[in-house]
């Protein structure tokens, strides 16, 4: 069964700093496209990077707010998705999923489709 696991949200100030986890299993994280989406308070759930599989030449998306802060990465020996949040700032409170779709290898599909698999979120709070 294709599962995904979030974690490593917390409580942290503006300007910290923070590294997400995504834990793959029934598939391996180099074969398909996989995002990272959150929602904040009043907000609709917004892609906010993605990385495509192995075999995609594009480069990461990352949505213009985190562009410069935010760094998505994989480890195929853990089957591991990150999300490297730096320099975080009171606008990125939200609770952040990934996702993902045995159909999508690109995320140019993966942002705008409707996805199969989802993780049960983690919660990131920026406050003084």
């Amino acid at each position: 069964q294709v599962q995904l696991v979030e974690s490593g949200g917390g409580l942290v100030q503006p300007g910290e700093s923070l590294r997400l986890s995504c834990q793959a299993s029934g598939f391996t994280v180099d074969d398909y496209a996989i995002g990272w989406f959150r929602q904040g308070p009043g907000n609709e759930r917004d892609w906010i990077s993605c990385i495509g599989s192995k075999s995609v030449s594009h480069s990461p998306y990352y949505r213009d707010s985190v562009k410069g802060r935010f760094t998505i990465s994989r480890d195929k020996s853990e089957n591991k998705v990150f999300l490297q949040m730096d320099d975080l700032k009171a606008d990125d409170t939200a609770v952040y999923y990934c996702a993902t779709d045995i159909y999508y290898t690109d995320c140019s599909g993966l942002i705008t489709g409707i996805l199969d698999v989802w993780g049960q979120g983690t919660r990131v709070i920026v406050s003084s």
